[in-house]
């Protein structure tokens, strides 16, 4: 995928940016640094809607916002909590100030519509939040808002062809979706480990003490079946769900 004609919000000037944003889509996409297992980086929370985001830019001819890089914490039974070093976090009401700030200051330029691409699982209902309050105080009016993590773009039907033994996404943390998308976007950052973890945790389950063997150095499911062509085509999947998606409520408004 060619990156070169995104078009970036941060290169416009001051001078132009009102004129630039005018009737278009702002794309922003949102992430997380923490552990992925010994075979990713910190940063696959943003590497992988950051990529999703670039995607819509070019088929929606949309202006991308800089990535936000930084994310709420992980849960002990999801991701591994704090355990594990390398995560950078904030605390769930700074994330959620932070957002409504940035979203009430660019609530003042004149687009037509918002599309945020979440990357890490635990920012959903933060999002959300902030986008409602800034909705209750009218900051939005009658503009379209479209916020969702990348996953939810997964048709279940694909899922069940394409990867039978899929855990459920709160235990795809560093598994096969994530690993194979990062072999397909940057395979030069994945190491050749490819972890197993038998028994992903249950979903929305709160446990402590953490157990030893609650995941495999980091990983909560399997890697070893993951691949750059699953990872190349789950990619092309979502990116035609977004496309979709995004045409279809902004011709709804």
């Amino acid at each position: 995928m060619s990156q070169e004609n995104v078009e970036r919000f941060c290169e416009l000037t001051s001078q132009n940016v009102r004129q630039a944003v005018e009737g278009r889509i702002l794309v922003w996409p949102i992430g997380g640094i923490e552990q992925h297992g010994p075979h990713l980086p910190l940063n696959v929370d943003a590497l992988i809607p950051e990529a999703f985001a670039k995607a819509l830019c070019l088929d929606h001819e949309a202006i991308m916002l800089p990535l936000l890089p930084i994310s709420v914490r992980s849960l002990p039974q999801s991701g591994g909590g704090l355990q594990f070093p390398g995560t950078v976090f904030v605390e769930g009401g700074t994330f959620i100030d932070y957002l409504e700030q940035s979203l009430r200051s660019l609530a003042s330029l004149p687009f037509r519509q918002l599309v945020i691409i979440n990357g890490h699982y635990e920012n959903e209902g933060f999002i959300f939040e902030a986008l409602d309050k800034v909705r209750a105080q009218g900051g939005f009016g009658q503009r379209s808002v479209l916020a969702f993590s990348w996953w939810s773009m997964v048709d279940e039907r694909w899922v069940a062809e394409q990867l039978p033994e899929f855990p459920g996404w709160h235990a795809e943390h560093a598994g096969i979706t994530e690993t194979s998308l990062m072999l397909h976007l940057h395979p030069q950052l994945v190491h050749a480990q490819r972890p197993d973890h038998e028994h992903p945790p249950r979903c929305g389950v709160y446990q402590l003490p953490l157990r030893a063997d609650a995941s495999t150095q980091g990983v909560l499911s399997k890697t070893s079946a993951s691949s750059a062509d699953i990872g190349q085509k789950l990619f092309a999947h979502v990116r035609r769900q977004i496309q979709d998606m995004v045409g279809e409520v902004d011709a709804q408004r």
